[in-house]
């Protein structure tokens, strides 16, 4: 068999020879040789939980595709919406399925008075908006009962078509409060992200006109971080799925790992950064700082990919529109000198550090007037498709519930001493 490996038990010289598919080989077929016998990886950084056909992502040839369309052509001429719709769906919707679903998700921006009032009001004033999204989106569980009947078609698309459409108005609702500004309510004749817009920023003006450049910036960013594989919110996401838990649940789960700073705090991390090095002058200093280990150079490599991250060029070029809106952020030509620096230095191309879509994002982010506390949540907004997309997948390929195995490595078998006969441990 051309694609396959062959394992061999040098214990017992028997082996086994397995099929490579799409990239994997079945574990399974790995126990019948080696019952008991567990890979060791920690991070699953070398493990497919998974099998999905909803995002292709290539780290050493630089390529991400949703549902086997190109990002690049997304970016370019795709909405959030219509993206959206293709992960959740499979394919791009036609003018008539659009006009349903941006209908559906339109008139379903509204949370019910009790989430704002009696829950969102109650955190207090300076909470994290991050912290207030997660435990709101944990509470509508409980508002929507019929959540729980996640194996009926009409209840599961109800539950996806709520949760993509009130993210933004849980998004604003949480900075609004955390700012101690009045709640604004969605203005359901705005496209998606201006509707955002407004809720973000109306003061007392009738009617919020967002800007179409800065609305369309952030359509792309939102299109660019709806899914990206089996990451580690999208797979808490799966992890709790498969416990057949209600979306709400599932979605609070990913969110709280992605507001780990690991995970969605990246860009927040490149900006301070930013910050800490100043000015142009001190660009040398600090790259000479990371190459002797005292410091660390935020937006630069990824854990998937070896190559130039996709989403960072498309990012690049949408940064520019917004400058010429918003003004140049006076962070920027310290960004452009250091990925200048960084690019021509063999310290850091040949460990394959180039920017990735954290680079720029916050930079664009701050440009449009988001606090810093904002850009996980930012992050959560478009991500919603990609993770209810996958708590789709697993549900339809009845997927069991995950349990990873263990190898302990701790005492031995030891008896139990009554406690009058201990003594201190070192």
């Amino acid at each position: 068999m051309a694609d396959s490996v062959t394992i061999i038990d040098n214990r017992t010289g028997e082996s086994i020879e397995i099929p490579i598919v799409n990239g994997g080989v079945d574990a399974t077929e790995w126990s019948k040789l080696l019952p008991g016998i567990w890979f060791y990886d920690p991070s699953f950084s070398t493990t497919a939980a998974a099998a999905s056909a909803i995002t292709e992502l290539d780290g050493e040839a630089g390529i991400l595709r949703y549902r086997g369309y190109p990002i690049e052509q997304l970016a370019e001429q795709s909405t959030y919406l219509e993206v959206a719709y293709l992960l959740i769906h499979g394919e791009l919707p036609t003018p008539e399925q659009y006009e349903v679903w941006k209908h559906d998700i339109t008139y379903h921006t509204f949370i019910h008075e009790n989430v704002r009032k009696r829950f969102m009001e109650g955190f207090h004033h300076d909470a994290h908006p991050m912290g207030i999204l997660v435990s709101t989106l944990a509470a509508l569980s409980t508002f929507y009962p019929d959540a729980k009947d996640i194996f009926d078609e009409q209840s599961r698309y109800k539950q996806v078509i709520r949760l993509i459409a009130k993210m933004p108005t849980l998004a604003a609702g949480a900075h609004r409060h955390s700012v101690g500004m009045p709640f604004v309510y969605p203005d359901n004749s705005l496209d998606f992200t201006s509707n955002f817009l407004s809720m973000m920023w109306k003061v007392a003006e009738p009617r919020y006109e967002a800007d179409p450049v800065l609305a369309r910036a952030l359509d792309i960013l939102f299109i660019l971080h709806a899914d990206h594989e089996q990451n580690c919110g999208t797979t808490a996401m799966r992890v709790a799925g498969s416990a057949h838990a209600d979306p709400y649940s599932c979605a609070a789960a990913a969110a709280t790992a992605l507001y780990g700073p690991r995970h969605g705090g990246a860009n927040e991390a490149v900006i301070r950064m930013l910050t800490r090095i100043g000015s142009m002058d001190n660009v040398l200093p600090f790259i000479e700082d990371v190459k002797a280990g005292k410091g660390r150079l935020q937006g630069f490599g990824h854990r998937v990919y070896k190559n130039y991250d996709p989403r960072a060029k498309i990012i690049k070029e949408t940064a520019d529109k917004v400058f010429e809106v918003t003004g140049k952020n006076p962070l920027l030509d310290i960004a452009l000198k250091l990925e200048e620096v960084a690019l021509s230095d063999e310290y850091f191309t040949s460990r394959r550090l180039y920017p990735n879509v954290d680079f720029y994002s916050g930079l664009i982010y701050q440009a449009m007037g988001f606090p810093i506390e904002m850009f996980t949540v930012l992050f959560a907004i478009p991500r919603m498709s990609g993770w209810l997309a996958h708590w789709i997948e697993l549900l339809d390929r009845n997927e069991r519930i995950a349990r990873p195995r263990q190898l302990y490595d701790g005492e031995p078998v030891r008896d139990y001493v009554p406690m009058d006969q201990r003594k201190a441990s070192a």
